[in-house]
């Protein structure tokens, strides 16, 4: 008997393993994967700075250093020019880039490490057990070809966008449209500036991301329209370099040297869940939301919402009453959806727009000549702020009066343009 049975030994269930391995409890940490150095393939690899203070309570910001973490400060480019958060270094408000080859294991084995955690790889959860009134009080899992029941208070599905925990508990998804297709691959001797170790351009439809690791690789990652897969199929490699060789202050790849596969996909759409949480039973990470990963996000919601929902349970799981914890759990719940749904709804926004709404364009505009709209917006991006700090009214006149500055001194602003 475990008090709490994870599926899903990647980020989200190995966070949420410590965290309750530390408070106490035996947790059962069920991995389909035999081998521990496994690693999710399709993701640009950075961590978003709204994770640090869960990173830092984890113990984990060191190891990711250690290994070769890059600090992750943002640039974004638009139609005038860069947006820079200038003073984020000084605050020390950064995420980290970090290959998920050498993040994933790392996260796998401080999980291992952690008193109380019993990692079992290679089980292919199949079978939710449940009590006489229905309440989920187990999984039923595959290991080494037989069957095995790990019976918990708590059932905790990690096990990602396509969820065996979420279809066997009826937790339903809801799917929205992505406009662009993304691909990537690591490159070395492409040179990106220490204080913008992640710039983004945003050359509508498409997006172009650009992050540096500290092992001195660097990922291009391109997220064009998908009416241009036609175009990437005649030559994956040299739709990508041609793309960002046409960049407005590109890099310099006359040396570039792919270290890595093409690798990406042709359609990820967008992804959420009315309900997270049923009785006896929760969900985080990727199991419990998607999105668009040019945005970014998912390695810092994985850790956050494994923090959140940590935080929300062990309280009534130490009591050992079954009705506090699925209290407990539709707090989570609500938590959840009051951090990330706005994000959401925005990122999901954006996946299927052709152009920039009109508020963004200015918004970006008033940012490349005042460090205060670019500050809020950076958070903004960076998951650190609500985006709906955008839309206040005194920063909104702000961002405004920033943009007819910036307009003004352009020189090939029309009339239009400063009209607007």
């Amino acid at each position: 008997m475990y008090d709490v049975t994870i599926v899903g030994g990647s980020l989200a269930g190995c966070s949420a393993a410590i965290l309750l391995g530390r408070a106490g409890f035996r947790v059962a940490l069920l991995e389909t994967h035999k081998d521990p150095n496994y690693y999710k393939r399709l993701c640009t690899a950075t961590i978003r700075s709204s994770a640090l203070p869960t990173l830092q309570r984890l113990g984990l910001d060191k190891k990711i250093a250690d290994a070769g973490g890059m600090p992750c400060y943002d640039a974004f480019h638009g139609d005038f020019g860069w947006i820079l958060d200038s003073g984020a270094s000084d605050r020390q408000e950064h995420g980290y880039n970090l290959q998920r080859a050498k993040l994933d294991p790392l996260v796998r084995q401080a999980a291992a490490e952690t008193p109380g955690v019993e990692m079992v790889l290679g089980a292919k959860a199949f079978e939710l057990s449940r009590g006489p009134h229905g309440r989920v009080n187990g999984v039923v899992a595959k290991v080494q070809g037989k069957e095995q029941l790990f019976s918990s208070r708590l059932v905790i599905g990690a096990d990602g966008r396509s969820s065996t925990v979420a279809d066997l508990a009826g937790l339903e998804s809801k799917e929205s449209e992505n406009g662009r297709f993304i691909f990537f691959a690591h490159y070395r001797n492409v040179e990106i500036r220490p204080t913008e170790t992640l710039r983004a351009w945003f050359v509508m439809p498409d997006i172009f991301l650009l992050a540096s690791f500290g092992d001195g690789t660097t990922v291009m990652a391109v997220a064009p329209d998908k009416r241009s897969i036609a175009e990437f199929d005649k030559d994956r490699e040299e739709f990508l370099l041609g793309a960002f060789g046409n960049l407005p202050d590109a890099p310099d790849m006359s040396n570039a040297e792919r270290v890595s596969d093409v690798v990406g996909t042709r359609d990820y759409p967008n992804m959420n869940r009315r309900r997270i949480v049923a009785p006896g039973l929760a969900l985080i990470g990727d199991a419990a939301m998607v999105n668009d990963p040019v945005s970014g996000v998912g390695c810092g919601f994985a850790f956050q919402s494994a923090e959140w929902l940590c935080d929300a349970v062990t309280g009534a799981l130490r009591a050992g009453d079954g009705a506090a914890v699925d209290k407990a759990l539709r707090g989570y719940q609500r938590r959840h959806r009051r951090q990330l749904f706005g994000h959401h709804l925005t990122i999901a926004d954006l996946s299927k727009r052709k152009v920039l709404p009109p508020v963004i364009r200015m918004i970006l505009a008033g940012a490349v000549s005042d460090v205060k709209v670019a500050e809020r917006y950076a958070g903004v991006v960076t998951r650190s702020r609500s985006p709906f700090s955008l839309f206040a009214p005194t920063y909104l006149a702000r961002a405004a009066i920033a943009a007819r500055k910036t307009r003004a001194a352009s020189p090939d602003t029309s009339v239009a343009e400063l009209a607007k």
